[in-house]
């Protein structure tokens, strides 16, 4: 064959029936693009991404990233933060509350066509290995879509603002700055992470907020209250697995502890592994971080944890965690 037969032959090739891998990516992308908006100051690019989780008497609530709001309102100077819809629909948004330590964000705006609304998953389901798709306007590029997997759960992330993120889901999907505040969706094209960081120079290496107990919680309070009141324990933790898979096992293992916090004061040393709050079993970080509401703020509260193998009940008096 020469070339000008191959050229020829080119132009008559049917497209052929796409593979399961692409035939997954491709609908989860069908169904979530629709619900993902990218996030501007007005007549400037853009700056992030967000995904729409309710719609309400033609207004739409979206979820970002605390950073993203921040990042906005310093750029443009008004306060002011212009939302594009997949379709191109603009609208000018109205932030409902942000939070630092969990690096997400509530805005609200009234969308000029009726978007789709994303179903939230569970990150407490994932493996590492699992296929996940990512979407979102890295440069400015709306409606990107990117796939991968799950690289590793429960990693702890430093923040732009130097605050540690934790708790937080690794990916090799293609992350880029303009993905944060975007979903992180599974296989079912539900959202099971919000995309918040990517290392600059690194390849394969981005990071998502999980939807787990702790993200509902923060949503709700940013919707009813504008603000998210927690719980200080003054403890840096990481999820401990249970020995035995099929058992319940688990805790927080506590890496350090914070001079003249909470966790100081009742006597938690780096090694212990949380097990018990409030009369609740913590099996994991993400178990430990949902206890850590308002409710306890200057209460006793009793703690169990493990100790060189041996239960030991402690009791601590969280404060109110510092905004700064």
């Amino acid at each position: 064959m020469d070339i000008f037969e191959n050229l020829s032959a080119s132009s008559r090739v049917e497209p052929g029936e796409l593979d399961p891998y692409s035939r997954t990516v491709q609908e989860v992308a069908r169904k979530l693009e629709p619900a993902v908006i990218a996030l501007g100051v007005p007549g400037g690019r853009g700056g992030g991404s967000g995904v729409i989780l309710g719609l309400d008497e033609g207004a739409a609530t979206a979820v970002t990233n605390s950073h993203v709001v921040q990042g906005l309102w310093q750029r443009g100077g008004t306060g002011t933060i212009a939302v594009i819809q997949s379709g191109g629909g603009t609208a000018r948004a109205e932030v409902l509350g942000f939070d630092q330590l969990s690096d997400l964000a509530v805005i609200r705006f009234s969308p000029e066509e009726e978007p789709a609304v994303a179903e939230l998953g569970e990150a407490g389901n994932l493996v590492v290995g699992q296929l996940v798709v990512a979407i979102g306007s890295p440069f400015g590029f709306q409606s990107t879509v990117t796939a991968g997997v799950v690289s590793a759960l429960g990693r702890t992330l430093m923040g732009q603002d130097r605050r540690l993120v934790e708790n937080v889901i690794q990916t090799d999907a293609a992350v880029n700055p303009g993905n944060s505040g975007g979903p992180l969706a599974d296989a079912d094209g539900r959202v099971v992470g919000i995309n918040t960081a990517v290392f600059g120079g690194a390849q394969g290496l981005g990071f998502a907020i999980p939807v787990s107990s702790s993200f509902r919680r923060v949503v709700f309070s940013l919707v009813t209250e504008g603000r998210v009141r927690r719980a200080y324990l003054g403890v840096m933790v990481q999820s401990q697995p249970g020995r035995e898979p099929s058992g319940p096992g688990g805790g927080a293992r506590v890496e350090s502890v914070a001079p003249n916090s909470p966790a100081e004061r009742a006597g938690l040393r780096p090694g212990d592994v949380i097990v018990g709050f409030k009369q609740q079993p913590v099996r994991s970080t993400d178990d430990l971080l949902s206890l850590l509401d308002g409710s306890v703020i200057g209460r006793d509260v009793q703690i169990r944890v493990l100790r060189r193998g041996k239960e030991t009940p402690l009791s601590i008096r969280p404060q109110e965690y510092p905004e700064e």
